[in-house]
């Protein structure tokens, strides 16, 4: 099998004095494409063969040695994928060959061709969804359902606030609240193809689209002329886009940082917390998954045949597709600012 596979140890921790572009110079000269021999199928092990895996923000965290889950080296990345099940050990109950699955939980290493798992760290998922929608169903929509549904109490009316709303958390989040009914306020950056970024989004139902300029500029009143001010307010950036969009939240509203995308603190003012009394709240999926470990693996309560999947309500994120053999070039494209589609390796 092919596999894109760390050859020597990463660094445990980035020096803050690393420039971007040094941190894209480490993260691509750690891996390799290697040919590696498929291990021996054991009694309650399944050969899968790999079809897709994004590039996703964790997985350069995790080969630039910053993030919280490290595989033992020499390792193979990717943190998410589906693949179809080849073969079945005698004691797998659960799958059988033909079968679409995908990882359980973060650290499978999916950048291979081909690998072989215990069974009880594979999900089966429908074979008649979109691929892309598979390959990146754990992660994604899993968070913004859950920042949407475990923080604050929304009703169909009510209003949200997300930076990055450009990302695959904020477009699964777009998606997500259209269909109940909640009104999004979506945070970008400027650019230079804004209208076409600005076009999408609508397109997948955002109702209002903002610069994190504009979020400083006395025009944001005039959104909530016709929406309630947000009770939630979800971020994945920090810095300065952090401060600048809590001030538009409701008193005693809440904050979730579920990323940090801009690698600047969170920095909120004093009177936030004692005029306005807002909460502010962190979020991880696998830290999720992990408090809720119990029976049968749960993805964050969407499923695999989530009726909003099946209707078309929720898509996936928009994507570009990459061989594997292309590695360098889609490793180089998810670092890179103001790049909206997720690099997907075709495997």
């Amino acid at each position: 099998m092919l596999a894109l596979s760390t050859l020597h140890p990463q660094p445990r921790h980035r020096r803050h004095h690393q420039s971007d572009l040094n941190a894209l110079f480490l993260c691509v000269s750690l891996f390799r494409l290697k040919d590696l021999e498929v291990p021996k199928l054991g009694d309650s092990d399944v050969h899968v063969k790999m079809l897709a895996a994004p590039i996703n923000p964790a997985d350069i965290n995790m080969i630039q040695g910053t993030y919280p889950i490290l595989s033992p080296l020499p390792a193979v990345g990717g943190n998410e994928g589906v693949g179809e099940v080849l073969e079945v050990g005698p004691r797998v109950m659960a799958l059988k060959p033909g079968d679409w699955v995908i990882p359980a939980d973060a650290g499978l290493g999916t950048w291979r061709t081909h690998g072989v798992f215990p069974e009880e760290m594979l999900l089966k998922v429908p074979s008649d969804i979109p691929v892309l929608c598979a390959a990146t169903l754990s992660v994604n929509p899993c968070t913004a359902f859950r920042v949407l549904a475990d923080f604050e109490s929304l009703a169909p009316g009510d209003s949200v606030i997300q930076n990055a709303a450009n990302s695959g958390v904020g477009q699964a989040v777009i998606q997500i609240a259209r269909a109940s009914g909640i009104k999004t306020i979506n945070v970008v950056r400027d650019r230079p193809d804004l209208p076409k970024l600005v076009e999408r989004l609508m397109a997948l139902g955002a109702d209002y689209i903002v610069t994190e300029e504009m979020l400083r500029k006395p025009e944001m009143k005039d959104i909530f002329k016709s929406i309630p001010r947000p009770r939630l307010a979800l971020n994945c950036v920090g810095g300065k886009s952090t401060t600048d969009m809590l001030r538009h939240l409701q008193p005693k509203g809440t904050m979730v940082t579920y990323g940090g995308m801009a690698k600047q603190p969170v920095t909120v003012p004093v009177s936030a917390f004692i005029f306005r009394d807002v909460r502010l709240r962190g979020f991880w999926m696998t830290q999720w998954r992990k408090q809720h470990a119990q029976g049968e693996p749960e993805l964050g309560h969407i499923t695999p045949g989530d009726p909003l999947i099946r209707r078309g309500q929720l898509t996936a994120p928009a994507c570009t597709q990459v061989h594997l053999q292309e590695y360098r070039a889609a490793l180089d494209a998810s670092m890179k600012p103001f790049i909206s589609s997720k690099q997907i390796l075709v495997l």
